[in-house]
């Protein structure tokens, strides 16, 4: 049951998003309009070392009012590649250097809202470079143990849905990621 989209025109357009009207055809012959958002790619990285914790982000979120632990992540800058940007990202967020960047995650975190897709990478090591350089990103920046995972989603302490599926697809695959083409 494939939806057709017969236009879409642009009702906010801006450097960040571009917020759309699409007029879709159902299945079953109905016409509707649907809003989308279109956004540019982000990436991404899982941070992990040899004591079993994570890399993560304590920050708060205004549209919702909460707080949470987060991956370091951002938007992918026109021309760069995604390994890239998660590295960059993570550096410029939490002050440390990831090691070798492997794939360990695609997702569309909304694709019934929006174009968004995450490209998420994982490295086993990082080299502490100093302060964050973007000090606005986070409270604080920790290596949390994995072995916590499950007390923070209990707690809603962790519910951003990006880093909640990287981490816990960092878990079920074995800790250590698999690499994905």
């Amino acid at each position: 049951m494939r939806w057709q989209v017969h236009s879409e025109q642009a009702l906010y357009t801006d450097r960040w998003l571009d917020v759309r009207v699409a007029d879709v055809e159902l299945p079953d012959g109905t016409r509707l309009d649907h809003r989308l958002i279109r956004t540019a790619p982000g990436a991404g990285a899982v941070v992990t070392d040899d004591r079993g914790r994570v890399l993560l982000l304590w920050r708060h979120r205004f549209i919702t009012d909460s707080w949470g632990w987060e991956i370091p992540i951002g938007k992918i800058e026109e021309g760069e590649e995604p390994v890239a940007a998660a590295a960059r990202e993570t550096e410029e967020e939490t002050g440390w250097r990831p090691g070798p960047l492997r794939p360990l995650l695609y997702t569309q975190p909304t694709n019934g809202l929006s174009d968004s897709a995450h490209h998420i990478f994982h490295a086993d090591r990082a080299t502490h470079l100093g302060p964050p350089a973007d000090t606005w990103e986070a409270e604080r920046v920790e290596w949390v143990p994995l072995a916590d995972l499950h007390r923070l989603i209990d707690r809603r302490d962790l519910v951003c849905g990006t880093s909640m599926a990287a981490l816990l697809y960092l878990v079920v695959s074995g800790g250590g990621g698999r690499a994905r083409s």
